[in-house]
């Protein structure tokens, strides 16, 4: 079976490429790099050189290459996890996702692709009681970019979901981390935790949805095989406070512990998003996943030897 990936040098594109490939997959990476595609090609993936704001193009490589299954990664996202990044960085992200996966999508349609998978987001449900299911409603009204955000999944999740003669499925993957990631030990956040820049915000009551970057491919690849057309939230088992995660983070890279900041001064020094993530943001079940795909993940690696309460 031939697979084409849109968004396939991020990190979890690498991971996925290797599972696929060791299952006996054909993949076909699109890159816009004449590099990238040499490098590719000498892994064993067929490249194909196309830029996603290029409809011409998108259409034409994904004709070629005859994909019975079309894999949608792409993001574009900085190498700092700060606010000032963050907003930089989106504009280009919301196109990539909006226009660039439009112009994907409507080209495996035309091509006759079976079943279309795609990157989506699993922070952004209507804060409430307990973990969010597949169902909740997203933060369309929260702070300016969550907001933003949250419209962008709404957006690329209901155009994949009615497009017809297609199985569409939407990927909500928590906060990666691992290789490759802001929360690898060598990763931006990391670097912040250790000069004490990532504080805990108020009582630090956010609840964070996590998942390594090898799980999320795992399960993108189960979704493959025997998924149901809908959404999937691709997140571990136990979702965690903000003061619970970022202190056991802190002590498991050797760290000081992380400073707490009142609201009003993370409204200063990061505005409104910062005070969502930091005390609003929604966990996310995976009840779904692990029913349906048969999914299990590991557990958050700093909270290896802590005794975390939670269910999915």
């Amino acid at each position: 079976m031939k697979i084409f990936i849109a968004g396939a040098t991020g990190a979890i594109g690498r991971p996925l490429i290797a599972q696929l490939l060791a299952k006996g997959y054909d993949v076909v990476a699109l890159t816009r790099s004449t590099d990238r595609a040499r490098t590719l090609a000498e892994q064993g993936i067929e490249p194909a050189l196309a830029d996603v704001f290029d409809k011409d193009a998108i259409k034409a490589a994904i004709k070629n290459a005859q994909p019975e299954i079309v894999i949608e990664q792409l993001t574009s996202l900085p190498k700092t996890y700060t606010g000032e990044s963050m907003s930089a960085a989106g504009p280009l992200n919301r196109r990539l996702r909006l226009e660039g996966g439009a112009n994907v999508l409507a080209a495996a349609q035309e091509s006759g692709v079976r079943r279309y998978l795609r990157q989506s987001l699993a922070f952004w449900a209507v804060p409430g009681i307990g973990l969010a299911d597949e169902e909740a409603p997203l933060s369309l009204d929260a702070s300016p970019s969550v907001a933003a955000d949250a419209r962008t999944v709404n957006e690329i999740e209901y155009r994949l979901l009615k497009t017809p003669n297609l199985e569409g499925i939407a990927l909500r993957y928590g906060f990666f981390y691992g290789l490759g990631t802001w929360f690898a030990p060598d990763g931006d956040v990391a670097q912040q935790v250790r000069q004490q820049q990532f504080p805990i915000v108020g009582n630090g009551e956010g609840v964070w949805s996590w998942i390594h970057v090898e799980d999320a491919a795992l399960a993108t690849v189960a979704a493959v095989e025997r998924g149901n057309p809908g959404i999937y939230q691709i997140t571990d088992d136990h979702p965690l406070e903000v003061r619970e995660w970022l202190r056991a983070f802190a002590r498991w890279l050797n760290a000081p512990p992380p400073p707490q900041i009142l609201v009003e001064q993370a409204l200063q020094m990061g505005g409104a998003d910062a005070v969502y993530y930091g005390t609003q943001m929604r966990g996310a079940s995976n009840a779904k996943a692990k029913r349906e795909l048969n999914f299990q993940p590991r557990l958050l690696e700093w909270m290896v030897n802590t005794a975390v309460p939670g269910a999915s």
